[in-house]
């Protein structure tokens, strides 16, 4: 049986690019060369441990090394390369964690854009948690609750955490839907939320249709523990990626000939690497070809509240409360949610899994007693989602911003020729880096990312980690960061952007001094001349 996942290569992460300036970075320090940059580099790297290809060298090395030795010790599952750790997404991480950028203290370092984090919005929680000191139980307006928050609880949750996630879920989508609390299932993050999910609807060697591109950790999150299978639905920039009832049939219909069994679609909505929605009548197409080929469908709106201009985002629960348009059965549909994006607030560890099935609610519940939402964190976030006031304004503040940022962000690289994919959600931009490469070949973009990540000191993810089928398509993130780096992120590109051009300038003028000199060659002027010098007096 063929596995369709060894055909598409996981890459993760960049490096990059960063400040021009000798002492810090600024704007009036002296622009550096391609080569002095790239001395500079190795002499950092020698010291700080190697660049990105020595890193993932290392990498690889030690964890061959550490299989040897522990594959007899170690379960097949654990020491399984599904875990994705060793792919360029990570790799691209584990740069920037080598040589982080710091303004004062490492202005040279790589600059992290390829963390999807949203920290615009942080001192509005920070001004809630000081106007409301009793929501935590480690202060002394708050401790007279910690007994009943430390002692155990059941797998259910606080039903006053479960109400205010219901009722901000309802408030991210506009109101358009009612979610009922008691099919909140709590996670241990999207992560959490996601391989339970898989557990309750797969078994292993079963499979799963995604649409590609997607988030590199769905191949951890979704089949390392799980053993399911990931099957990209191969979309492309033709229709800018577009799902389509075609690209689905193609994908199912090739996955059950190589003898999968299917067992249902997941995707995520807004899309992440895309930074795009679905229109209403992409879901609705989406759930009526799940019902008909008695398959799941599970969507991951983790960026539902990052939607910053239109169109508006739409949940799948919409599609399903409003299911008179088509036949639905709502036991294949479950949605994933989370705080890490919409609010900012991964180090919570705070999922969901909604399902509309009785018996995955159950099951999932069962299954959340090995990661769930610690008591401190439900009791203070069930005081601040339930204050109406707070969440208006949040939920206000956080398009404003993502939108002012993004704008920014690709306006300013729109200055240097590069343009992105339209996008109106989500923490990032999907950058076409195409007409940059040496060859539009996966060996092509590679090595475009590791000029970036040793070069230029960004941080950014290459296409290929997500699965994209063509090469060129990078994930660049923008709102993990304050304004200054932004600034000094946009000047290292400009700087790479404006060397690269120079470069094929002096290419083409190789090239056209040839060409002239063939067709100067080949002219009769030429060849008269030629021929005159033979000409005896």
């Amino acid at each position: 049986m063929e596995d369709l996942n060894s055909k598409h290569h996981t890459f993760h992460g960049l490096r990059g690019w960063h400040s021009a300036g000798d002492g810090g970075g600024g704007a009036g320090g002296t622009m550096l060369t391609k080569s002095s940059r790239r001395k500079r580099a190795d002499s950092r790297n020698a010291h700080r441990g190697g660049n990105i290809e020595q890193l993932h060298h290392q990498h690889r090395k030690m964890s061959f090394l550490d299989c040897e030795t522990n594959h007899l010790l170690l379960s097949k599952i654990a020491t399984s390369s599904r875990h994705g750790e060793n792919s360029h997404y990570f790799d691209g991480w584990k740069a920037y964690d080598s040589d982080p950028y710091h303004p004062t203290e490492n202005p040279n370092g790589v600059i992290q854009m390829g963390l999807a984090e949203n920290q615009l919005c942080f001192e509005l929680i920070k001004e809630w948690i000081m106007e409301n000191p009793e929501a935590s139980i480690c202060t002394s307006e708050g401790v007279n609750d910690f007994r009943d928050v430390a002692i155990f609880q059941d797998y259910h949750g606080f039903s006053r955490f479960r109400n205010a996630i219901a009722k901000f879920m309802g408030r991210v989508r506009g109101d358009c839907v009612m979610f009922d609390p008691d099919r909140i299932v709590m996670s241990g993050g999207a992560t959490g939320a996601n391989e339970t999910i898989m557990f309750c609807l797969a078994d292993p060697g079963d499979a799963f249709l995604i649409p590609s591109p997607y988030y590199p950790g769905f191949d951890r999150d979704l089949g390392w523990r799980t053993g399911v299978q990931l099957i990209p639905v191969s979309c492309d920039s033709s229709n800018n990626f577009k799902i389509t009832r075609d690209c689905l049939e193609a994908a199912l219909k090739h996955a059950q000939k190589s003898n999968f069994n299917v067992k249902g679609l997941i995707m995520a909505n807004p899309s992440n690497p895309l930074g795009t929605v679905m229109d209403r009548d992409t879901l609705v197409d989406t759930v009526a070809f799940v019902s008909e080929r008695r398959i799941h469908l599970v969507c991951d709106e983790i960026y539902a509240a990052t939607t910053f201009s239109s169109p508006a985002f739409v949940s799948v629960a919409e599609v399903v409360e409003s299911s008179d348009r088509l036949k639905c059965n709502r036991d294949l549909i479950h949605i994933v949610y989370s705080l890490s994006k919409d609010m900012g607030l991964p180090g919570f560890r705070v999922g969901v899994i909604y399902s509309y099935n009785d018996a995955v609610v159950n099951t999932a519940r069962r299954m959340s007693s090995f990661g769930l939402v610690s008591t401190q964190t439900q009791h203070m976030l069930a005081a601040m989602l339930s204050d109406d006031r707070f969440v208006d304004r949040f939920l206000v503040e956080v398009p404003k911003r993502l939108a002012n940022r993004h704008q920014i962000f690709t306006e300013g690289i729109a200055k240097l020729g590069i343009s992105c994919l339209k996008s109106n959600a989500g923490l990032f931009v999907w950058m076409d880096f195409r007409h940059l490469l040496e060859e539009p070949t996966l060996k092509g973009e590679l090595s475009l990312w590791k000029l970036i990540i040793d070069d230029v000191k960004i941080n950014v993810s290459p296409g290929s980690s997500f699965h994209c089928s063509e090469p060129g398509w990078f994930r660049v993130c923008f709102a993990n960061m304050d304004d200054e780096t932004m600034e000094v992120a946009l000047r290292q590109i400009e700087a790479f952007v404006s060397e690269e051009s120079d470069k094929e300038n002096v290419v083409e003028k190789k090239r056209s001094w040839r060409r002239n000199l063939r067709l100067s060659l080949k002219s009769p002027r030429y060849e008269e001349s030629i021929l005159s010098t033979y000409v005896l007096p």
